[in-house]
């Protein structure tokens, strides 16, 4: 085992700390590796809103070129920036163990926990309070709890977005919980988004290498987490029946309860005021197609409706 692993990966914190934990990872497994560093078209552009962006994989297709020619030999992503369908040639090689799949809100600094209660009283006034998120799913399932309040654009790493939020107005900004935690930058005053549904694979790392790479695939399946994998796959696989994608406020969050998995789906319109939302059970041994029976109950149910008019506005 001689063999240096080269793993590829963005160059931001936490980007790095993921790439870091998987090499930490196939170290423990008698593996050689080493980083390269590669900048993504999701790091260049930090002003357009992402749903503007108009691709999909902005920030994993740099990374799926350098593997595709062979200038590295694995990469690390968080899976919810992976799409749906990926590159020809790359395929999954393994799914971390999950970290929480919730969102933050992280507070404007001076606002505490206690004040949350009159925090929340304001939304009864008329464009009373400013959150700031780029992620058109956060944005849409906020408006449709809290309809008078203001969605700010907010780009950049995680570093980046908390520091706009100290030097902003803004009330306060949504974040990943796990982004935050993994990298030890949750604020004090963060509360979690219970009621907010997640993006489909929230909070779980994948491994993708070339399909034609058996060494790459056989060390990383040492650490390949099987009941993350089967949520993550389940949720975008519901993703991908309703042909969803950054533009699209979908949510979708698998959990394994016992012996069996428990599914919950969303879509909203963008401005929030329309909502439809499914929930499945199945034994784990039946689980693998849940994700594609809820997108079909959804659409059946109104989702269809909500997503013709999305299409229509673009």
């Amino acid at each position: 085992m001689n063999k240096t692993i080269r793993i590829g990966t963005r160059e931001s914190q936490l980007a790095l700390w993921q790439a870091n934990t998987v090499k930490e990872l196939l170290s423990q497994n008698g593996y050689n590796a080493e980083l390269v560093l590669i900048k993504s078209e999701g790091d260049i552009d930090l002003k357009t809103p992402l749903y503007e962006l108009g691709v999909q994989g902005i920030f994993t297709r740099a990374l799926d070129i350098a593997l595709l020619s062979d200038e590295i030999d694995i990469a690390v992503h968080s899976m919810k920036d992976v799409p749906t369908i990926m590159a020809k040639g790359i395929v999954q090689a393994a799914v971390l163990p999950r970290a929480s799949h919730k969102d933050l809100l992280v507070l404007k600094s001076g606002v505490s926990v206690q004040d949350l209660t009159t925090f929340e009283k304001l939304s009864n006034l008329s464009g009373s309070k400013v959150i700031a998120t780029s992620s058109i799913r956060r944005k849409a399932q906020w408006l449709n709890r809290y309809p008078n309040d203001q969605i700010e654009n907010l780009r950049g790493n995680v570093n980046t977005r908390l520091r706009k939020v100290a030097e902003s107005d803004w009330h306060g900004a949504i974040f990943a919980a796990a982004g935050l935690e993994r990298i030890g930058l949750r604020p004090e005053n963060a509360v979690e988004l219970d009621w907010m549904l997640p993006a489909p694979a929230q909070g779980a790392i994948i491994v993708v290498s070339k399909e034609s790479n058996i060494y790459c695939m056989e060390a990383c399946a040492h650490f390949h987490d099987m009941n993350t994998a089967l949520c993550t796959a389940i949720e975008r696989d519901f993703l991908r029946a309703l042909l969803g994608g950054c533009s699209t406020p979908i949510s979708a969050l698998a959990e394994v309860e016992g012996h069996e998995v428990v599914f919950r789906g969303n879509i909203l319109s963008r401005d929030g005021k329309q909502k439809k939302e499914v929930i499945k059970t199945a034994v784990i041994s039946e689980a693998m197609n849940l994700g594609n029976i809820a997108a079909q109950e959804l659409l059946a149910d109104g989702g269809q409706e909500i997503l013709n008019g999305i299409r229509n506005e673009n």
